[in-house]
């Protein structure tokens, strides 16, 4: 609270600022209003002012009053009582709940007729985001660019295949993704799978920094211990003469 100290017949006199900072919170919306009110007025006058700003009929609204730190305080509702007969500090926050229902019906959408345009009729628009782009050529609308795009990702496709080709079950490998450190592990399945499509190597890993058992989505393509399986694609794997390191599990 703010005192400016005044003096008066020699006495020091506590004069307290006839204004508080209120921060508004209302039942209608989850927003936080700041606001400024005089602590001269009643709380008849105040439901009035707030009629204002929160939109609800002051006749139906239920005020409650919190500190600084968000503690409830009370109730104020005695419309005759003085704003600053309550201990209200700055940033006090006022609750504001409206029983009227008005703000709730005009903020429900549930029962409004929403306007809904054929996807024919928004392709024939000239005025639309999409006209916009296909003028400009942008994204799928460019032929070239997603023609070669296509290729792109059919090539790599292809070069995918081609690299599962010269894998064996069996053979031993290294693995090698961006972002990730070098394992070494036993090719356990090279093709297809169910879980995402093109061409992937099942690899059990020599320590556990796999994903799975070997089982995905509820299928099982091979086996191995929890967290030692994972799959690649195969431009990952290397297929060679890669021993399985020595931990030191013999001695103590």
């Amino acid at each position: 609270m703010s005192t400016p100290i005044g003096m008066m017949t020699g006495e020091v006199t506590v004069v307290t600022n006839p204004i508080v900072n209120v921060r508004l919170t209302t039942s209608i919306s989850e927003f936080e209003i700041l606001r400024k009110f005089s602590r001269g007025i009643n709380i008849a006058e105040l439901k009035v002012k707030l009629e204002m700003v929160v939109g609800a009929p002051a006749s139906c609204m239920d005020l409650e009053l919190f500190s600084a730190s968000d503690m409830f305080l009370q109730k104020l509702d005695d419309d005759d009582a003085l704003l600053g007969s309550y201990s209200l500090d700055d940033n006090c926050r006022i609750h504001v709940t409206d029983r009227s229902g008005q703000m709730a019906a005009l903020t429900d959408d549930s029962k409004v007729d929403r306007f809904e345009m054929s996807d024919d009729a928004y392709d024939k628009r000239t005025d639309s985001a999409r006209s916009f782009m296909k003028k400009h050529r942008f994204g799928q609308y460019n032929e070239e660019e997603v023609a070669k795009k296509k290729a792109g990702v059919a090539a790599r496709e292809e070069e995918q295949k081609a690299a599962s080709d010269a894998i064996s079950v069996g053979s031993r490998c290294k693995v090698q993704v961006h972002g990730q450190p070098t394992k070494l592990g036993t090719v356990m399945y090279v093709g297809t799978t169910d879980f995402k499509p093109g061409y992937w190597v099942g690899v059990k890993y020599d320590e556990p920094l796999g994903k799975h058992n070997g089982t995905v989505e509820g299928k099982q393509y091979f086996e191995c211990e929890n967290r030692y399986g994972g799959f690649v694609r195969p431009l990952n794997v290397t297929v060679g003469d890669f021993a399985e390191e020595d931990y030191g599990l013999d001695e103590m």
